[in-house]
C-alpha cells in the first residue's frame, strides 16, 4: 500500500507541476499581452463565446480574457505552492492537499468552458488539449481525495462505540 501512495503522490505532485509551468506561463502570456490574449484568435474562443453570451462589448471582452489570465495565474501559483508544501513534507509533516483540490476544480471548471467552443468550431487540437487537462486534474483531484481518505482512515483512534438506551422515555419512544 506504500507504493500506491508513493506513486499517488508522485501523479499529483507532476500534475501540480504541470500546471504551475504551463498555465503560468499561459496566464504570463495572456496579461501582459496589449489585447489580453484576444490576439490568438483559436486560444480565445471560450472568452469571445462567453462575451457574445453576455452580451459584452470590447471592453467587456478585455475584463473577461484578463479575468480568465488571472484566474489561470492563481491556479498556477496555488499548484505551485502545492508542489513546495510536498517538498516541505519530506522534511517534516504532512502536506495539505485541500488548496490544491480547490485549484484543481477551478481547472476542470475553466477547462469545460474553453473546450465547448473549441467543439462547436470543431478545432481537434484545442478539444484536445482541453481534454488533457480536463483528464489530468480530475485524476489527481481524484487521488487528492483517496490519499486524503487513507491518511484520516490510518489515523483515527480504536474507540469503542457503546449505545446504552434509556428505557422508559418519557415523551418519546420510537420502538415499543
Amino acid at each position: 500500500m506504500r507504493k500506491l501512495s508513493g506513486a499517488a503522490v508522485a501523479l499529483i505532485v507532476g500534475v501540480a507541476l504541470y500546471f504551475t509551468l504551463f498555465w503560468g506561463l499561459d496566464a504570463l502570456r495572456t496579461l501582459t499581452s496589449p489585447s489580453y490574449g484576444l490576439e490568438d484568435v483559436w486560444r480565445s474562443q471560450f472568452v469571445f463565446a462567453i462575451g457574445s453570451l453576455f452580451g459584452l462589448g470590447p471592453v467587456g471582452l478585455l475584463k473577461l480574457a484578463a479575468f480568465f489570465g488571472a484566474l489561470k495565474l492563481a491556479v498556477a501559483g496555488i499548484c505551485g505552492l502545492h508542489v513546495l508544501d510536498r517538498l516541505r513534507a519530506l522534511v517534516a509533516g504532512k502536506a495539505d492537499s485541500e488548496i490544491l483540490e480547490g485549484g484543481l476544480i477551478l481547472v476542470v471548471l475553466i477547462s469545460i468552458v474553453s473546450v465547448g467552443p473549441a467543439v462547436w468550431s470543431q478545432n481537434a487540437d484545442l478539444v484536445r488539449e482541453g481534454a488533457i487537462q480536463l483528464v489530468l486534474a480530475t485524476v489527481a483531484t481524484g487521488l487528492c481525495m483517496i490519499e486524503r481518505g487513507w491518511m484520516t482512515e490510518n489515523a483515527k483512534p480504536a474507540v469503542s462505540m457503546e449505545y446504552t438506551a434509556t428505557r422508559g422515555a418519557p415523551w418519546y419512544s420510537p420502538f415499543r
